[in-house]
């Protein structure tokens, strides 16, 4: 029996849990006051008209609506519109 260790299983063996991030409510889907749009790392998407931003860059719904993508100036806005 080795008394060490071999080179390639000492650096094996971590890895991290998934964060679960993305769009969770796609364009023209109804959501409810609150329900997280998407889930990001910095503001990919910007929050638009009935969006607020969590302090995880978390985009969540202010009123009840549907949700919709635009792109204004190259810059990606998420709103929704009741």
């Amino acid at each position: 029996m080795a008394h060490k260790k071999g080179a390639g299983s000492t650096k094996n063996g971590r890895d991290s849990n998934s964060k679960r991030l993305g769009v969770k409510v796609y364009g023209n889907q109804p959501i409810k006051k609150g329900g997280i749009i998407i889930r990001q790392r910095g503001l990919t998407f910007k929050p638009g008209i009935n969006v607020a931003v969590g302090k995880d860059y978390t985009l969540f719904a202010l009123h009840e609506g549907s949700v919709i993508f635009e792109t204004i100036a190259n810059r990606k806005f998420v709103s929704v519109i009741k």
